[in-house]
Formats: C-alpha cells, sequence, structure tokens
C-alpha cells in the first residue's frame, strides 16, 4: 500500500493529495487494537478492490473514502474510538443506498467472512451506482 502511496505522488498534484490521504487512513487503521485493525484492513481491501475511484482519507480520524467531489461515501468507525462493542460501516449522504423512505445508514461488523465480504461489496457497488 506504502508503494501505491509512492505511485500517487508521482502523477502529480492530484496523485499527492491521493497518497496523502491513503498514508493518513493507514496510519488511523495502524493505530487500531488488533481485531479492529484486521476488520479496517479488510474493509480497505473490499472497498479499493470494488470502488477504485473512491479516494482513501481519513475523516474525523476514521478511515473514510471520498467520491470525486470530496464527499466522503462511507467510512469505518472502530469499537475502540467510542468504546463500543462492535466496529461500524457506515454511510454518508453520497452514498446511494436509497430504498423508499427508511433504509440502513451504518452496519455493525463484529468480524470479517466471506458472507460480511460479500455484503460489504455489494453496499459498496450500490453506494457509488
Amino acid at each position: 500500500m506504502k508503494k501505491r502511496a509512492e505511485e500517487l505522488r508521482a502523477e502529480g498534484k492530484q496523485g499527492a493529495k491521493k497518497a496523502d490521504g491513503l498514508e493518513q487512513l493507514l496510519e488511523s487503521i495502524a493505530h487500531m487494537a488488533p481485531h479492529d485493525r484486521a476488520l479496517a484492513e479488510r474493509v480497505h481491501v473490499a472497498v479499493t478492490a470494488a470502488a477504485p475511484d473512491l479516494a482513501p482519507k481519513t475523516w474525523y480520524g476514521m478511515p473514510a473514502y471520498a467520491n470525486a467531489d470530496g464527499k466522503v461515501v462511507l467510512f469505518f468507525k472502530d469499537s475502540g474510538k467510542f468504546k463500543q462493542r462492535y466496529s461500524t460501516l457506515g454511510f454518508e449522504e453520497a452514498a446511494n443506498l436509497d430504498d423508499g423512505d427508511l433504509w440502513p445508514t451504518s452496519y455493525a461488523l463484529q468480524s470479517w467472512s466471506p458472507v460480511v465480504e460479500k455484503k460489504v461489496i455489494t453496499l459498496v457497488q450500490a453506494a457509488i451506482s
């Protein structure tokens, strides 16, 4: 991932901004407790694979991913940040998850599995559609 940050910097000003965002995101993940860190790393891999155009950044100190307009689409809140019993995968207003008059904007995340990964990828793809 650090190699990717170097590649982005080589692309110029826009690339440097993305590289800085990626480094800040990776740093925020590195400071998490081991269980949260493992989840955040898996979320990062899933999001970057499903939505490579989203820009990694931090948002209130949490790993987040923004659209081309710079608006946060989704974020990961580790359980240790607010002493909760589960981590959260949250979606902001820029996410296209609208479903009638009521829809979820955040999901509790306790462990990672192929089923969870598939659901996260589906949500991310819907959010950017």
